[in-house]
């Protein structure tokens, strides 16, 4: 599932195949964007910001969401893809690389300068230079949900998704429905901050430290099965703002309390 340390690793990767070299193929595959045309310029960068990368060619920014499923996969001119042109949303290559975006969303393309306009609502960002703690802190603190909502929330820190609050919450032993205000939330941001930091240099995600298929989480995925610790099944249900945002939650009933 991308999250931020999975959007950090890509924008690396694009930023290495793309920085300093002129476009010659530029094509977004939605209604809204199908004639905007950036050939010629020149890609500066691309940079991750939560869960959202800012790819940054002349003076525009192409935006762009992995949501559940998306990726930005890399090919030479001409190699033949992995996967069928119709989940194709965007193309942006250059004489020795062709960037496609598969099943991405939330594409926008915008001025560089307006990038605060649309990604100024996001929280700290533990992976970004200028990560906050405190601040993150303090939104937590204040957000009268329980703790896995306010988690997830985008605007209180940037990057944590369905299975970071899952094993963060069991690691610091703490059942997902309390309130996010009678929670140590300093010690969980720590945590958080430390673990997505060991991840986004890994090629697979672990919270338990082993680095093998099917032992990397605690909890998240792992319904009705052992606890690693206790052995007590883990349990899962559902928690959102509405019907429409619920996202599944994995708890140990006895490791967390």
């Amino acid at each position: 599932m991308p999250e931020g340390d999975t959007v950090f690793r890509t924008a690396q990767r694009l930023n290495a195949a793309l920085a300093g070299h002129e476009i010659t193929r530029f094509d977004l595959r939605v209604p809204a964007l199908a004639t905007a045309d950036l050939t010629g310029q020149t890609v500066h960068g691309c940079i991750p910001r939560g869960k959202h990368l800012l790819l940054r060619i002349g003076e525009s920014s192409l935006h762009s969401h992995l949501r559940m499923d998306g990726a930005w996969l890399l090919y030479r001119p001409g190699e033949r893809w992995r996967h069928p042109a119709f989940r194709v949303r965007a193309i942006v290559g250059t004489d020795a690389q062709d960037a496609v975006g598969v099943d991405i969303a939330d594409i926008a393309l915008i001025p560089t300068r307006d990038e605060t306009q649309l990604l100024g609502h996001l929280g700290p960002d533990p992976l970004a230079d200028d990560w906050d703690a405190a601040a993150a802190v303090r939104r937590i603190a204040a957000d009268p949900r329980s703790i896995h909502i306010a988690l997830l929330e985008q605007r209180n820190v940037a990057g944590f998704g369905n299975e970071y609050a899952a094993e963060l919450l069991f690691l610091r032993g703490i059942l997902p429905t309390t309130p996010a205000a009678d929670v140590d939330a300093a010690a969980l941001l720590d945590l958080g901050a430390r673990t997505i930091r060991a991840n986004r240099d890994r090629r697979h995600r672990t919270f338990t430290g082993v680095d093998r298929p099917g032992q990397g989480t605690w909890v998240y995925g792992r319904a009705g099965r052992p606890c690693r610790r206790c052995s007590t099944p883990i349990r899962t249900g559902e928690q959102g703002d509405d019907p429409t945002r619920e996202r599944v939650t994995f708890w140990c009933p006895t490791c967390q309390r």
